[in-house]
């Protein structure tokens, strides 16, 4: 039994761009401050692994609807580079149904930056995902951020006078020492601020990083847990009030401002990653590009396919992957949409399993979609963990 791709022929691009300014204390992705030379050896080498690619009948099957451009801090690489990169993706890649183009910036590359912001929207970028973490000096501060609260209003009022109308912000909770009235005075001035989409996430130290050290050790102070869950009702009674529908455990969207990237990542999806610790999943397939600009300059520069791991998922384990990432989002995961895919039966293959779930009202069934409930949602690892 072959599996099938959803939608068919349908992906994402994702490119890595492993640069920031400096390494954040809770980071776990391969990202590394930049040395001399390092721009220009990123660029190449991504440009000669696309002259690669024009080869691959697999990735020319292909027709992406979505490009992401995240880090690492992207807004970190020159503007031309950037412009430069997006533009020959489009030249080698089928992107004519690309609808949506996104970048992720550090409001302390590009606050005040009003020309590169410009430029970015003019070249086709028209999505901005701004990692602001939080509103309180102290707690950036704490986070290792480069910027400041007043930085990152500058970078929404930059970005909206060059165009950009579809924009997101990242928040963190639950960080070290935080209380309620900290949450609370973050996301509401957030929410001042008339973002399309926010991506609320609770601090969740994972190795490797100084964060999961020291929380390893006792030496990280995280909040509580009934602080932690007094947070996440706050979330969810303020933004009830407002135009932001959650539609994903940490996403919440303006109507028709839903991250359509990540939406094909939680339908799990085909994709494709390029750039130094990127990972693709193309039919059925998972491919991982080692981490380490060298590393991948040299092989896309010597012809080499730089896929150096691959994975191949059976059925089954693609069955339960699916049903995993569906669960993230509030709808569910559809039982029909399931069969159709892998002609296999949710409720039967799950059984007692499942039947326990539904009886402790952790997951619930809205028509033919399986749901996280109103009480399973903040147990959210815990159920999964039982369906993996």
């Amino acid at each position: 039994m072959s599996l099938l791709q959803a939608p068919p022929h349908c992906a994402g691009l994702y490119v890595h761009v492993p640069f920031c300014l400096q390494k954040c204390p809770y980071c776990n992705f391969y990202s590394r401050p930049a040395q001399s030379g390092d721009f220009e050896c990123f660029t190449e080498a991504l440009l000669a692994h696309l002259a690669i690619l024009v080869h691959n009948p697999l990735v020319q099957n292909l027709r992406f609807t979505t490009i992401f451009f995240g880090g690492g801090t992207p807004s970190v690489l020159p503007t031309p580079l950037l412009v430069q990169i997006l533009r020959a993706c489009q030249a080698t890649l089928n992107c004519s149904g690309c609808t949506e183009i996104s970048i992720e910036v550090n409001p302390g590359t590009i606050a005040a930056n009003s020309d590169s912001l410009h430029a970015l929207f003019q070249a086709g970028f028209n999505r901005l995902s701004v990692g602001v973490q939080s509103f309180l000096d102290h707690e950036l501060k704490l986070l290792g951020r480069t910027h400041s609260a007043d930085e990152a209003r500058m970078t929404l009022a930059t970005a909206r006078k060059a165009g950009f109308s579809n924009i997101s912000l990242d928040l963190m909770y639950g960080l070290p020492g935080q209380q309620l009235r900290d949450w609370q005075a973050s996301l509401e001035q957030a929410l001042v601020l008339a973002p399309e989409h926010l991506s609320l996430y609770e601090l969740t130290p994972e190795a490797p990083s100084p964060f999961y050290d020291a929380a390893k050790d006792g030496t990280l102070a995280l909040p509580p847990e009934e602080e932690v869950l007094a947070m996440m009702d706050y979330t969810k009674a303020l933004l009830t009030r407002t135009g932001l529908a959650r539609y994903e455990i940490s996403n919440y969207a303006q109507p028709a401002y839903q991250c359509r990237h990540n939406l094909n990542y939680w339908h799990n999806g085909s994709y494709l990653g390029l750039g130094p610790g990127a990972v693709s999943a193309i039919g059925g397939r998972r491919y991982r590009i080692p981490q380490g600009l060298r590393r991948y300059y040299y092989l896309v520069t010597s012809d080499i396919p730089p896929w150096q791991a691959e994975e191949m998922l059976d059925v089954e384990q693609s069955f339960r992957e699916t049903v995993i990432m569906g669960l993230r989002m509030m709808q569910g995961v559809s039982a029909a949409e399931l069969f159709a895919r892998y002609q296999i039966n949710l409720a039967t293959y799950y059984g007692p399993v499942l039947d326990q779930l539904l009886a402790q009202e952790l997951l619930h069934w809205q028509g033919e979609y399986l749901a996280l409930s109103p009480k399973g949602l903040p147990l959210a690892n815990q159920v999964m963990a039982e369906l993996v």
